[in-house]
């Protein structure tokens, strides 16, 4: 099982970034998958979420109106677009992949997002 996220990096506040998660060694549309994020000091908390065939989302009230996660099952892929950055989004972002009938769950390494100008 591999999650692997790229896209993160340094951004100005208001600015836009696209998180990708590529997946490998199981079968994706079997899983539920979830951005968390993460800053120094604090637990992980978590952003957005989608369901297995991408019908369900549901966002963390702090990012709702400028995230938007999305799948495409096609390619094994989980994104995060995030649009209207703010300093207090600056974390390290990771990707999890929940496998809907037992609830397992797999991380990836995460990605440092940087919101600052």
């Amino acid at each position: 099982v591999q999650l692997v996220e790229s896209g993160g990096g340094l951004v100005q506040p208001g600015g836009s970034l696209r998180l990708s998660c590529a997946a490998s060694g199981f079968t994706f549309s079997n899983y539920d998958m979830s951005w968390y994020r993460q800053t120094p000091g604090k637990g992980r908390e978590l952003v957005a979420a989608i369901s297995s065939a991408g019908g369900s989302t549901n966002y963390a009230d702090s990012v709702r109106g400028r995230f938007t996660i999305s799948r495409d099952n096609a390619k094994n892929t989980v994104y995060l677009q995030m649009n209207s950055l703010k300093p207090e989004d600056t974390a390290v972002y990771y990707c999890k992949a929940i496998r809907t009938i037992n609830r397992v769950g797999y991380w990836g390494q995460g990605t440092q997002v940087t919101v600052s100008s």
